[in-house]
């Protein structure tokens, strides 16, 4: 079915466009951008008003299967995704059984392609069960088809470990993505270290657990001639040490979710265990330093770090409730919010953040609208403004601090693979 998407303006960072153009979809692959495109037997999508975009890529997503299938699915994590713009997502591998094997992460090519909405980019475990003790088969990881490995929701406590790991990972050429926390620092912790902290009477987690980290990882990685990935940089001082590591050229990268730039550790006032989540929320110093690094691009990325847990869960203590909260259907609206209308990065900007740079990261040929690239592509009404209501979020699990917020901006339509998968806000059902 050929698909014709007229009188939008295309946003394509990797091919620096932003103008008024038509893309005609054919076979699954973009045909043309050109502007007033005539096309026989098609599909129209009017864009008029909004924006086009590559298809967005989340560089960190919990799938959470296999093993927790009541938070989360494969299938019901890709309709959140693709309900908020996204059409890659990587799925990181602290599932039960943790994705360390070949066999892990052929499942879940196999899933994806079963399910033949979006695509999913498993990551590799890099220590055996993510335990820290004994490197992963990334060789097999790699003939699998992974890209890159993570221990995420842990960090490799043991720097020579560590190190080996980024020797590796480098020889593989396989991206490392790092989860930067020193757990002698914030063991038993559950917010941001400070005044908040003080005031709510909650065990606190210091910035420096990540920044320590941070500064041990990027330098192994140089040790090891590696590519690093740090991964939800939250404080200002990772930021001020990522951004001395680009200057001296050392291959780092990094990322934001959008719940680091638009809440801060005062919030936590609610005691809403919504908003717990790790790397805590931070000061008003540090998420100004984040939209900082978003600005001059020492930030490469906006991911969301969706985690999804049951209500259940939830409702406890905030001491024993789980760190996490889902973001795959709110990331635009909240990082438009916090960066288009608070003015630091234009539209372009922040399209490059969620397309052309996690792309080039990972080393995909998605994440553009170049003629002959696949159909990938995102709608967004930059002025609509919508509620996030509960009983509307497609995620098997509710765990938001958003829940019925007023946004601005949102995806309207998807085309994912050449067929559309969202049509005027709603999942198109096979």
């Amino acid at each position: 079915m050929k698909i014709l998407i007229k009188n939008g303006k295309v946003i394509d960072p990797a091919q620096k466009i932003f103008k008024q153009m038509d893309i005609l979809v054919d076979n699954g692959k973009i045909e043309k951008v050109e502007k007033n495109i005539s096309a026989r037997s098609v599909e129209i999508i009017d864009a008029e008003g909004k924006l086009v975009t590559p298809g967005f890529i989340d560089m960190h997503t919990h799938l959470r299967e296999p093993g927790d299938e009541n938070k989360e699915t494969v299938e019901s994590g890709l309709r959140a995704a693709i309900k908020g713009g996204f059409t890659t997502v990587c799925a990181m591998p602290n599932t039960k059984p943790a994705c360390d094997n070949a066999q892990q992460a052929r499942y879940l090519f196999e899933r994806a392609r079963e399910i033949g909405t979006a695509s999913v980019l498993p990551i590799g475990a890099m220590t055996k069960d993510r335990k820290g003790k004994e490197m992963s088969e990334m060789g097999d990881l790699k003939d699998a088809g992974v890209l890159a490995v993570s221990d995420d929701g842990d960090s490799v406590q043991d720097a020579l470990l560590m190190r080996r790991v980024l020797e590796y990972a480098s020889m593989l050429d396989l991206l490392a993505i790092s989860h930067c926390e020193d757990k002698s620092l914030s063991e038993g912790g559950v917010m941001n270290e400070g005044k908040w902290s003080t005031v709510l009477g909650l065990l606190p987690i210091p910035g420096a657990s990540e920044s320590i980290i941070v500064d041990r990882d990027i330098r192994l990685s140089e040790i090891a001639g590696a590519r690093i990935h740090i991964a939800h940089v939250s404080t200002r001082e990772s930021v001020e040490i990522i951004r001395r590591a680009k200057k001296k050229g050392i291959h780092v990268t990094c990322e934001a979710t959008p719940h680091h730039m638009t809440l801060t550790d005062e919030s936590l006032g609610s005691y809403d265990t919504n908003l717990k989540v790790n790397p805590p929320l931070r000061s008003d110093d540090d998420v100004a330093a984040i939209k900082k690094g978003l600005k001059d691009g020492t930030i490469d990325v906006i991911a969301t770090d969706h985690a999804p847990h049951l209500i259940s869960e939830k409702e406890k203590e905030f001491d024993y409730a789980p760190f996490g909260m889902i973001g795959l259907e709110t990331a635009l609206a909240l990082a438009a919010e916090a960066l288009v209308e608070g003015g630091h990065l234009d539209w372009p900007g922040l399209i490059e953040k969620l397309t052309s740079n996690p792309a080039g990261i990972l080393k995909i040929s998605s994440g553009t609208l170049a003629p002959g690239s696949v159909a990938d592509i995102t709608v967004i009404d930059p002025e609509k403004e919508w509620v996030y209501e509960e009983n509307k979020i497609v995620s098997l699990s509710r765990n938001s601090p958003f829940k019925m917020r007023k946004m601005k901006a949102m995806v309207t339509d998807v085309i994912a693979g050449g067929k559309i998968v969202l049509r005027d806000g709603e999942l198109v059902e096979k």
